[in-house]
């Protein structure tokens, strides 16, 4: 079954270690790229939060980075296409174990934290095994199957789901209201207590799989 897998690396042990330590307020972010192939992992990064010369500097003495140019630049964001050093391209390898597709990856201080989809459980699991083998500091923070239920492919509960998509239908969601959680619970034959609960425990299940696996800072909003 296709799994989801939500963990983090150390930098020291993955990548940008130096630039990421020179550069404390800096984000990384991986560009998704649609393709396979070893030298197509990870190639396009997001780098925001200091300015390009600083960044230009701190890449050219990274011992990660083989090659690297600038793309494109929007405001305070630079998109660089990295060529990484061996070290790099093999844990890489490794993650995706020739078959997984990383779908979000963050650097910010002294970690990476990273989302992978792997076609099958033993896939991740041969991954794990190779990570004990070399040492490497593999945190997993989550691990989910998805079954063929659209709930699955969200990290929701059956009735989450349902919860959800009956508010968004009856117009819950819009402004001004079409409908009122009384309303919505008389139609799901539940309390509207219990309604309330499992609309809240969707959204923040919902945000957790589709947002926060790094791009949003601890400390955002506060």
């Amino acid at each position: 079954m296709v799994t989801i897998v939500r963990g983090s690396v150390p930098s020291e042990e993955f990548a940008l270690s130096h630039t990421l330590a020179a550069l404390p307020d800096v984000e990384v972010e991986c560009e998704r790229v649609i393709e396979s192939g070893e030298q197509t992992v990870m190639p396009l990064l997001w780098i925001r939060h200091a300015d390009r010369s600083a960044i230009d500097d701190a890449l050219r003495e990274d011992p990660s980075v083989d090659e690297v140019s600038c793309l494109s630049v929007f405001d305070d964001e630079f998109l660089y296409r990295m060529a990484w050093v061996d070290h790099v391209r093999l844990l890489l390898q490794m993650l995706t174990n020739s078959h997984a597709t990383i779908l979000d990856a963050y650097g910010h201080g002294d970690k990476w934290q990273f989302r992978a989809l792997y076609p099958t459980r033993g896939d991740f699991s041969r991954t794990h095994d190779f990570a004990e083998n070399h040492g490497l500091s593999l945190e997993i923070e989550s691990i989910r199957e998805m079954d063929a239920e659209p709930a699955g492919r969200y990290g929701l509960t059956e009735a989450q789901f349902r919860a959800l998509v009956t508010a968004a239908r009856n117009g819950y969601f819009e402004v001004p209201r079409r409908t009122s959680l009384s309303e919505l619970a008389d139609e799901m034959n539940v309390s509207h207590q219990s309604l309330s609960e499992r609309l809240r425990r969707a959204t923040d299940a919902l945000v957790e799989d589709s947002l926060l696996v790094g791009s949003v800072p601890d400390d955002y909003g506060n």
